[in-house]
């Protein structure tokens, strides 16, 4: 599909065969498993929100798309069982007009940044969007202990508001959300958030000092990819569709 076929313009139905492909690519790659999930903004009504019936990602297909409110409730009289943490994604799309699809993670090396010290920084140009850290949002610290889900729209809030203007923001014990103004941008900053995680760690054992990305390289970096950041985004939904 072309950069202009996904645009904001673009029909419903081609948002939503964007969102089936992002479900099926981030699962095809591991960023999500039988968990997670990725959502779009309604385009033609923006106080809504697009995201599948509760089913691991790499199974979900059109049929499967379901439409919730601004509250994260399902409309039309939809009633089949929706994702528990659905509220992720309608609290930020309500702190964030700017932002038009959410990717909820638990890759496996995101994880050990959200319950360290040690900061999720970009060491390569493809995570520039990474510049700054990514905050931790630790549920803890607003409603004690719970099972670590985001189960209502308080829990979503506060995740919203950690967040804030970041493009990712890690979840303490949990994973990971990733932003973007469009699905593809999403897809991708949720791709390279779990590789800059891997490559972090790698540099991390080798036991020397890291020169990470400072601001100024991760602002140019970024700037630079948002005009490519869309050339594999073919690739990986040829992969990911060939079953």
């Amino acid at each position: 599909m072309s950069n202009s076929a996904s645009s904001a313009g673009a029909p419903l139905e081609q948002h939503v065969d964007d969102l089936v492909v992002a479900n099926r690519v981030l699962a095809k790659y591991n960023v999500l498993d039988g968990f997670g999930h990725v959502s779009i903004r309604h385009p033609e009504r923006p106080g809504h929100f697009l995201l599948s019936r509760s089913l691991a990602p790499e199974l979900v297909t059109a049929a499967d798309i379901m439409e919730f409110d601004a509250n994260s409730d399902a409309v039309g009289g939809d009633t089949r069982t929706p994702y528990l943490e659905r509220y992720i994604h309608g609290e930020i799309y309500r702190a964030r007009p700017d932002v038009n699809a959410v990717v909820h993670s638990h890759s496996p090396s995101v994880i050990p940044f959200a319950g360290s010290s040690v900061r999720l920084r970009p060491i390569y140009h493809m995570a520039g969007f990474l510049s700054g850290g990514a905050p931790v949002f630790d549920i803890r610290c607003c409603f004690g202990s719970t099972d670590l889900l985001v189960r209502c729209r308080e829990h979503g809030e506060e995740l919203a508001k950690t967040l804030g203007q970041q493009n990712v923001s890690l979840m303490r014990g949990h994973g990971f959300v990733a932003v973007g103004a469009d699905v593809r941008i999403a897809v991708y900053r949720a791709m390279y958030t779990e590789t800059n995680a891997a490559l972090q760690q790698k540099a991390i054992g080798l036991g020397g000092e890291i020169t990470y990305l400072s601001e100024e390289e991760a602002a140019k970096a970024d700037a630079m990819m948002a005009g490519v950041m869309f050339r594999p985004w073919e690739l990986w939904k040829k992969k990911a569709m060939e079953g």
